[in-house]
């Protein structure tokens, strides 16, 4: 990690020390997966432990898992090789949904950034052919939380499968596979401190998908490719430190209302997106008439605050964020949204850092001092 102060965790979310570890411990031991002598073995011994403890993160059987190179990969999966014609996504999901079917039906939300679940049902309703339902269970921008297990009921009402994409939501809140009753869930290493280049597709029925990457017979034939030994026993490794820990992340509640609270006072007219919805305890995403988020990040970054505007992987844009504009957030105010993202070393030194830089761009850019409370 350099020397910022680092409040971006939903971009990427730094290793943790036995995460590299673990990753250059098991490089140097070398091995393929596939290969059935000792070294090999010893690859496969990594690579089934870390399977197992992926999918007890998320209430998944260890066979359900298949290891991708990343969420997008995992998405692109779910989306293109489930066999269904059909498919309908929320508007505020990952641009690896959207893209990925770009012949989707999109499902409106509210302006509280919920899946409309009447909208939802017409769609499903429309025609009798079945769908695939693809919704995130939180927001990688907002950090709302959707009602994942009332959608999973009511698609599989129509006879639809459904997908869920967790990667911002695992590792961060509790989840369960079988009782959220979805049929794909998709988690990428590098959001829960694991190594980047690694992700896992979990499949309930393994026989509802087919291979993405084709060649090898590697994950059971459903993923092509020599495995990352070590980079799949880093995504292991921090799975567990995740679990464990997922009483200690969601007191990071404590830290986000705090800082809330303070740039509500130092700016009273700001909006925070989200707020009184359940939503990841680690995110804050609010708007400063006025302030845009460029200017925001840039300042900050100088004043040594690592933030986004949103997601990573739209960096560069300049338009208002489509998550906002789905909620029905003018697009003058979404062009002012920024979002901070708290994780496993964020302290209170950190969030007293931010809000004495993000004051001061505030005052130079309003051209008048703000005060600490109003």
């Amino acid at each position: 990690m350099t020397g910022q102060v680092y409040l971006d965790f939903n971009a990427t979310a730094p290793a943790k020390p036995e995460v590299v570890d673990a990753l250059a411990r098991i490089m140097g031991e070398g091995g393929n997966a596939s290969s059935v002598h000792a070294t090999g073995r010893e690859a496969r011994r990594h690579v089934e432990e870390a399977r197992a403890a992926v999918a007890a993160l998320v209430g998944a059987a260890a066979d359900s898992v298949i290891f991708t190179a990343s969420g997008t990969e995992s998405n692109n999966q779910a989306l293109r090789c489930a066999g269904r014609d059909r498919v309908i996504a929320s508007t505020i999901e990952h641009e690896s949904v959207h893209l990925a079917r770009n012949d989707a039906v999109l499902a409106p939300v509210t302006s509280a950034g919920l899946v409309d679940l009447g909208a939802l049902e017409e769609a499903l309703a429309a025609e009798a052919t079945p769908a695939l339902v693809s919704v995130m269970f939180a927001n990688n921008e907002t950090g709302i939380i959707q009602p994942v297990a009332e959608i999973a009921a009511l698609a599989h009402r129509f006879g639809a499968l459904v997908h869920c994409d967790a990667v911002q939501a695992a590792g961060k809140v509790a989840l369960d596979m079988g009782a959220l009753g979805v049929d794909f869930m998709t988690i990428s290493a590098h959001k829960l401190a694991g190594p980047q280049g690694v992700g896992a597709l979990m499949v309930r029925d393994r026989a509802t998908v087919v291979r993405f990457v084709h060649g090898g017979g590697q994950e059971r034939g459903l993923r092509a490719g020599t495995e990352n030994v070590s980079g799949i026993a880093g995504f292991g490794m921090a799975a567990s430190l995740a679990h464990e820990a997922l009483g200690e992340f969601a007191g990071l509640a404590v830290l986000r209302d705090d800082l809330e609270h303070r740039v509500r006072e130092i700016a009273p007219d700001i909006t925070v997106i989200g707020a009184g919805e359940a939503r990841l305890p680690n995110t804050a995403k609010f708007a400063t008439p006025g302030l845009s988020s460029e200017i925001q990040v840039m300042g900050l970054d100088l004043a040594g605050i690592a933030i986004s505007a949103g997601s990573a992987c739209s960096a560069g844009k300049v338009e208002a964020p489509y998550v906002l504009t789905a909620m029905g957030i003018a697009d003058e105010l979404a062009t002012c949204a920024i979002r901070v993202s708290l994780g496993w070393s964020t302290t209170a030194d950190h969030i007293d850092a931010f809000v004495d830089a993000w004051r001061g761009v505030c005052e130079r850019v309003r051209g008048r001092a703000v005060s600490a409370a109003e």
